[in-house]
């Protein structure tokens, strides 16, 4: 009988992890996170990480596993799962659940990302070193000379792509951009994929909100303490980089709330905008949950059609 991965995502506080919890018990299954930021452990109140009750509740994978001083990328995410799942998960289960909303890793898993050249740690090193101490313009220099076709598609403001569209074509002599296919790889399991969403001025709602309880919950004294190590990649993330403004001097407290939660309305769309070009996905209200209960008795195998969540 084939295993079947059912991937629940949709943007920034749509509503994924009440949702996952209950369509894990569902399943019977734990939950794989496939969000970016939350595998931080130093990281849990901005990134909105499950809280213990929640962990406590039903088992959580790539929650909290990692430091923000690790190197962590959809690549090794995408190579984790897939031995996880072969493994240890499948065997014990028919369906498993991953929830979250980075869009490159849920990519990376369900298409895979393009076969790549193992990196240099000295050659990183350098690099990150050079980033460090003059930015990231001679780093945007030395690959628009290189591959210039990678330099017009990349985000320029990330430097974590910039850095590794370059250390590919220092190390090998090569464009990057002549190693991505961007061909689906084949799975050995079926994929169902749930997207979330609601009315725009109701997801904007919850996100204020959530902005809110974040700072209640403690968010700045967190950024405080995180300030020191502000040039961290995990650290450049909606949240901190504003709150850093803050601490800098460059914007009050009220100014910064008011850049997270307009900032995050920004990523939730660039998400949907993701998630949209994705034909595979069905569409759904979080508090549609008897239609998406229907589609999981029809695609997932070995789940009763009695069950009700």
């Amino acid at each position: 009988m084939k295993k079947t991965l059912v991937v629940l995502t949709g943007p920034t506080g749509v509503g994924k992890t009440e949702l996952s919890l209950r369509i894990a018990e569902l399943l019977g299954s734990p939950v794989l996170s496939c969000d970016s930021r939350q595998i931080f452990r130093e990281i849990p109140i901005g990134t909105a990480a499950p809280s213990p009750e929640q962990l406590g509740h039903v088992k959580h994978y790539f929650i909290g596993d990692h430091s923000i001083h690790d190197y962590y990328s959809a690549a090794r995410f995408e190579t984790e799962v897939l031995d996880l799942l072969e493994k240890e998960l499948f065997p014990k289960h028919h369906s498993i659940l991953m929830t979250g909303g980075s869009m490159m890793y849920i990519d990376a898993v369900c298409k895979g990302i393009d076969d790549m050249p193992d990196v240099d740690g000295d050659l990183r090193e350098n690099l990150l070193e050079q980033y460090r101490n003059v930015g990231i313009d001679p780093l945007l220099a030395q690959l628009k000379l290189l591959d210039p076709e990678y330099y017009h598609q990349v985000d320029l403001k990330n430097y974590k792509r910039v850095m590794h569209g370059l250390e590919i074509c220092l190390m090998t002599g090569k464009p990057f951009s002549s190693f991505r296919q961007h061909s689906a790889k084949q799975r050995s399991f079926d994929i169902v994929k749930i997207c979330l969403n609601r009315e725009r001025s109701e997801l904007y709602d919850r996100i204020d909100q959530r902005v809110i309880d974040m700072m209640q919950q403690g968010l700045c004294e967190e950024a405080r303490s995180l300030y020191p190590l502000r040039r961290l990649n995990a650290l450049n993330t909606v949240g901190y980089k504003e709150l850093f403004a803050y601490f800098d001097g460059d914007i009050s407290l009220e100014e910064a709330i008011v850049c997270i939660q307009n900032n995050t309305h920004k990523y939730a769309r660039k998400q949907l905008t993701w998630f949209r070009k994705d034909k595979d996905y069905h569409w759904f209200h979080p508090e549609n949950i008897e239609e998406i209960v229907q589609l999981l008795k029809i695609t997932c195998s070995g789940l009763s059609s009695e069950i009700d969540l």
